[in-house]
């Protein structure tokens, strides 16, 4: 039962990677245009992060830090739709929506690498006091 749950894990652990890879061949060949297919496979990908950073957290420290990630999610939409009200005066979700989606992406790219970095580096310690 544990290896299929560590199964799992891997698995939503490399999804990002998959799915962009996966998104991006799809997307080609439909648009046409490679910068599209790349914006739309980040896109998606984002969602991939998110649920990938979930998943460290809890392969690392053996906690869900899940509602704080909504939070943070949260937070990141009031704070996109409050600066474009500030810059433009006025609000267009489509506008608000894009800018959260691109800054999540970044941001929670940045919190796989550091995490997945952090695991690895634990564990090889945990390996070199073991032995």
């Amino acid at each position: 039962m544990s290896t299929i749950l560590s199964s799992i894990f891997a698995l939503f652990i490399f999804l990002p990677f998959i799915g962009y890879v996966l998104i991006f061949s799809i997307c080609k060949p439909l648009t046409g245009s490679h910068r599209r297919s790349v914006g739309l496979a980040l896109d998606a990908t984002t969602f991939l992060l998110v649920i990938s950073v979930h998943f460290l957290i809890v392969t690392i420290w053996n906690i869900s830090f899940l509602w704080l990630i909504f939070v943070i999610l949260l937070s990141l939409g009031m704070a996109s739709a409050i600066i474009q009200w500030k810059t433009k005066g006025e609000v267009v979700l489509r506008k608000v929506f894009k800018g959260f989606w691109r800054f999540t992406f970044l941001l929670f790219f940045a919190a796989y690498i550091g995490l997945i970095l952090f695991g690895l580096v634990e564990r090889a310690i945990h390996a070199v006091q073991a032995s």
